[in-house]
């Protein structure tokens, strides 16, 4: 516990984190290349983004891009800051918030790709509405991403990723291919090697990894 309000205090004086109580945080919404990034590169999130990986890989590979990895768990995004400041990365960024408040955080068109990288798969029935793919958040997606915004999901959890399937089919959406072996895909490659440590986790226990990418039509 003490080490983890240690991490709290570092996140509220790190420049790669907007948390609650610092000066923008309320008002970056529309602002991210202007204020945050200082620059008018294209914006990726990493949802549920946990220590970062996809957020932290991608912004090494892509210095042309804006990589900003979302999640509730400061102590989890502290790891990712220690990783982008590591690697002294100037396209990345990490915002706290809940994934229901993402269009108090990004305007309308603002957001130019997303990856959904192993979010809690919120199996139980009651749960339903809490899935990153329900069509709620699907919505919410929609509402902040550019014309034709790339979705990608990545996941060990069959049922969950079937379950996004079926929703799919009733959503104005194009492109969309999928893999439920992604390691024995064409699709591979698309991926640069990034692992989170979920995945390496569940592919030790001989999990195959599932994965999708879909447009948006506006």
């Amino acid at each position: 516990m003490r080490r983890k309000l240690a991490k709290f205090e570092e996140n509220k004086q790190n420049p790669y984190i907007l948390e609650p109580e610092k000066p923008i945080y309320e008002t970056i919404k529309g602002n991210w290349q202007k204020e945050f990034f200082k620059n008018q590169q294209p914006i990726t999130l990493e949802l549920a983004c946990g220590a970062g990986e996809y957020t932290t890989g991608l912004g090494g590979i892509f210095p042309d891009r804006n990589f900003i990895g979302v999640d509730i768990k400061g102590d989890r995004i502290w790891q990712g800051i220690e990783n982008a400041t590591n690697k002294n990365l100037k396209n990345v960024g990490f915002l706290r918030t809940k994934i229901h408040f993402i269009e108090k955080f990004f305007e309308k068109g603002e957001v130019d790709q997303i990856w959904i990288v192993f979010p809690d798969p919120q199996l139980q029935t009651n749960r339903v509405r809490r899935r990153l793919t329900n069509p709620v958040f699907l919505e919410k997606y929609r509402n902040i991403c550019t014309e034709n915004a790339q979705i990608h999901l990545k996941t060990d959890n069959l049922p969950f990723f079937n379950y996004t399937l079926e929703v799919l089919k009733d959503q104005k959406i194009t492109d969309l291919v999928y893999t439920h072996d992604l390691y024995q895909s064409v699709m591979l490659a698309d991926h640069f090697g990034i692992q989170t440590r979920y995945e390496k986790h569940f592919m030790a226990k001989g999990f195959k990894i599932n994965y999708l990418n879909f447009r948006f039509l506006k």
